[in-house]
């Protein structure tokens, strides 16, 4: 059974062994493990993983012959939008008109259902795909947290979410009105934070630059947006809760800002200089003492990459993206270098960046900031879940552990390729039997052609 329109959803998880698996333990050393048997018991939770011939596989488990299979941990997105699919963007939208015109329909009555259907159905194509976490950073209202609260209920399939709600920005800045709350000084900012804490949100989104899509000018994308001083306010606001703090930033002085400030992740990035990369290393106002890159590889290069009458970028976006994807990219090298924390995030929804494509990600980081393909897989695994704060959950094959796992033909290890046909996917212990997220071959067409 998959999980479609065609079949109704069981909230119950039904036990069920897994068994002569090759097991991709997703560890950055690319460990393997040969012909074993993973038990899920009722509860969702892996009760198993150990060679098939030392197992018992109780009688009352539904038993499934994974021959010739291997599973490894579900994937984990750091960086999604679900109010967008990853099509071209109408560069008429990208105005601040644009997006006043597009944030009245969505909050209202007709739009609201329209985008609740929306970020449903796209969340689905996230889980399709293998990927079993997500963090959302910039959402239209609080239309995924709902969402999140609906799957956690049993009600509905989809991913373990982290909702960010709206994006936190200055007035008229990144992300601004579509996705954001905005704010002139500290006192406001830390407002808005506690609005979205309040509202339930799991993690807080700061926009600390301007950004490509929604730039007016060359030299936008990248200048310093928010003052360390509101960013250190909405930090220590979410930091008392318990709470990471993400920042938009795409250039050396707008990462130095977020990182003094204390946020815990930087999305995107630029090039780093020693006093960046000690920063991210050992950084006292991050709720952990240090600080993440995701460099979202994804979002950057399509745009410098395919020509513009495809992608539909303005001439000012496509400068913009030139100066800010050379940073992301020499950014991601030099943290992975250097040994800093790299987490995998894609900015689904964003300009040739479709829902169910996170497994090009790794390969970008492989071919752009010298992964190995076993270190991207446990980036996108074992380090997005420590950075989440959720690796006493998922992220990793081992008793006690959510049962997360993406299934595949061929071992990715060899291929990453192999994570874009998922035969199974399994959420919290829900099957995904036969996984088949919609595809727009135009758009990988040219993205094949442009990584060729």
């Amino acid at each position: 059974m998959k999980f479609s329109r065609k079949f109704p959803y069981n909230p119950l998880v039904e036990p069920f062994a897994l068994a002569h698996v090759r097991v991709v333990t997703g560890d950055g050393a690319g460990t393997v493990r040969n012909n074993m048997t993973i038990l899920v018991g009722a509860n969702g939770r892996i009760e198993q993983v150990a060679p098939s011939i030392e197992t018992s596989i109780p009688e009352e488990y539904h038993y499934l012959d994974g021959t010739g299979k291997t599973v490894m941990p579900g994937l984990i997105n750091l960086h999604t939008h679900l109010f967008a699919q990853g099509k071209p963007l109408d560069p008429r939208l990208a105005t601040p008109q644009g997006q006043r015109m597009v944030s009245r329909f969505v909050h209202s009555p007709l739009g609201r259902p329209y985008l609740d259907t929306t970020v449903k159905a796209n969340a689905e194509t996230l889980l399709e795909s293998g990927v079993t976490t997500i963090r959302t950073l910039g959402d239209v209202g609080y239309e995924v947290a709902s969402l999140r609260d609906r799957i956690k209920a049993g009600e509905t399939p989809g991913p373990r979410i982290l909702a960010s709600g709206p994006l936190l920005a200055i007035p008229e800045g990144h992300g601004a009105p579509l996705i954001a709350l905005t704010s002139s000084t500290p006192e406001e900012a830390r407002k808005t934070a506690a609005e979205n804490i309040a509202r339930g949100v799991d993690v807080l989104k700061i926009a600390a630059t301007g950004g490509v899509t929604d730039a007016q000018k060359v030299g936008e994308a990248g200048s310093p947006q928010m003052s360390v001083d509101q960013m250190r306010a909405i930090c220590d606001e979410a930091h008392t809760h318990g709470i990471i703090v993400a920042a938009h930033a795409q250039s050396p002085e707008g990462v130095r800002r977020a990182l003094a400030a204390g946020v815990d992740t930087i999305e995107h990035g630029s090039v780093l200089n020693d006093e960046l990369i000690a920063l991210f290393r050992h950084n006292p106002n991050a709720l952990r003492g240090h600080s993440a890159l995701v460099p979202t590889l994804s979002a950057g290069l399509p745009l410098t990459l395919i020509g513009q009458d495809r992608t539909g970028i303005t001439d000012i976006q496509l400068e913009n993206s030139r100066t800010v994807v050379e940073g992301m990219v020499t950014g991601a090298r030099q943290a992975h270098e250097a040994g800093l924390v790299v987490g995998v995030g894609t900015d689904t929804g964003m300009t040739f960046v479709p829902q169910y494509a996170t497994w090009r990600e790794l390969e970008l980081l492989v071919r752009f900031a010298g992964f190995t393909p076993a270190e991207a897989i446990h980036a996108a695994t074992q380090t997005n879940a420590c950075i989440l704060g959720v690796d006493g959950v998922t992220g990793a094959l081992e008793p006690g552990k959510s049962a997360d796992l993406l299934v595949l033909g061929d071992n990715p290890l060899k291929d990453l390729h192999a994570l874009d046909h998922p035969v199974w996917v399994v959420a919290a212990g829900h099957p995904v039997w036969r996984p088949s997220p919609r595809h727009f071959p135009d758009i990988d067409a040219l993205l094949d052609e442009a990584y060729d």
